[in-house]
């Protein structure tokens, strides 16, 4: 009986609580990947703890099964790999970095099967599929680059590209280009870390725009694009058979009288499918749209504040109750409450301090 209670207790503790690892910048005085964890009930942060140490992990992501995770470190141009202790929040560093195939890696993403590491490359303008062997170490990148450039004679004279999604089957990449205005889609390979042009290989979008972050509906079939210089979401169909995109509508995430500097981070899709969610690094806020159902359009909801200076990202948690966000320029997360039923946006005052904060990663 003591046993079974001990048991019990312990799941309702895991229950109660939320891991989150955090991804930062080290060039002030962070040391790595963080981890905290949010209380189910209330929103409350514990205190931030230092779960690897690593340099600039800015972007991180774990594996299927939880067992590793995966941080690119930005300004080595490279890719680390850890072993997780989720009840105790450490990582374990399990090789030294590899390469990411390119410079300023800013955005990773797990194949399904566990087989590949798709890294996309800012400086480079380079795709790499890593392999990832059994026991979670990188192997050698196989790398696409991508050339050209669009109209902005400062911020796209060569590509960029700024993040990697896959499809919910896991079939296609899509890749995101802000130097280009376009966005790829690439079949993925992961037995042999490969990747290959779709039939489709890619859609413009507005030139000057800037494709920075996707993600996909929960319904399959639709997908949201947040654009970094155009502040704006792009609603796209899409075909699962063949991996193309099919522009639908675009959105502006800023007020209309908006007159300052502001330019778009972050995109994520409720857990429930029926709102889209984009930051506004400037303006400083969260942006909320309503999904239609039937064709997937948005429509605007609301624009609030995120409780910070520069929401470089976000993330939901899993039960879809709150949103956590990272706050580059104050050093800070705070927590907002969601409304499920309406997709609104409640900062709460419950905040955690991490310098240079720049990326949220819910670890269920």
């Amino acid at each position: 009986m003591r046993l079974f209670l001990f048991l019990l207790m312990t799941l309702q503790a895991s229950a109660a609580s939320q891991l989150v690892y955090i991804g930062t910048y080290t060039r002030t005085t962070s040391h790595g990947i963080y981890a905290v964890r949010l209380d189910s009930a209330t929103g409350a942060l514990s205190a931030p703890a230092l779960a690897a140490e690593t340099p600039n992990p800015s972007f991180i992501a774990l594996t299927p099964d939880r067992k590793f995770l995966y941080a690119v470190n930005e300004s080595n141009a490279m890719a680390a790999v850890f072993a997780t202790d989720l009840a105790a929040g450490t990582l374990r560093p399990l090789q030294l970095p590899q390469s990411s195939g390119g410079a300023a890696p800013c955005h990773l993403v797990v194949d399904p099967t566990q087989r590949t590491l798709l890294v996309a490359n800012y400086h480079t303008g380079i795709v790499a599929a890593i392999p990832l062997h059994p026991d979670g170490t990188l192997g050698t990148p196989n790398i696409i680059p991508h050339y050209g450039h669009s109209i902005d004679p400062v911020r796209q004279v060569s590509p960029h590209v700024h993040s990697v999604t896959l499809s919910p089957d896991g079939r296609f990449v899509i890749v995101c280009d802000l130097g280009l205005d376009r966005i790829f889609t690439y079949q993925v390979d992961a037995a042999r870390a490969l990747l290959t042009p779709a039939a489709t290989p890619f859609i413009a979008t507005t030139p000057g725009a800037g494709p920075r972050h996707f993600a996909f509906g929960t319904d399959g079939r639709h997908a949201y694009a947040v654009t970094e210089m155009g502040s704006t979401v792009i609603t796209f169909d899409y075909d699962p058979v063949s991996g193309a995109l099919t522009t639908r509508q675009t959105l502006s995430t800023l007020p209309p009288d908006f007159k300052g500097v502001s330019s778009g981070a972050e995109i994520r899709v409720h857990p429930n499918g029926r709102f889209v969610y984009a930051s506004n690094r400037g303006h400083d806020s969260i942006a909320v749209f309503a999904v239609d159902a039937a064709t997937g359009r948005l429509s605007l909801v609301e624009i609030t504040a995120c409780g910070g200076k520069n929401p470089r990202n976000f993330s939901l948690s899993p039960d879809g109750a709150w949103l956590v966000c990272a706050n580059q320029n104050t050093n800070s997360l705070t927590v907002l409450k969601v409304d499920p039923q309406t997709g609104r946006l409640t900062l709460t005052p419950h905040t955690a301090e991490v310098p240079l904060p720049v990326c949220v990663l819910f670890a269920p």
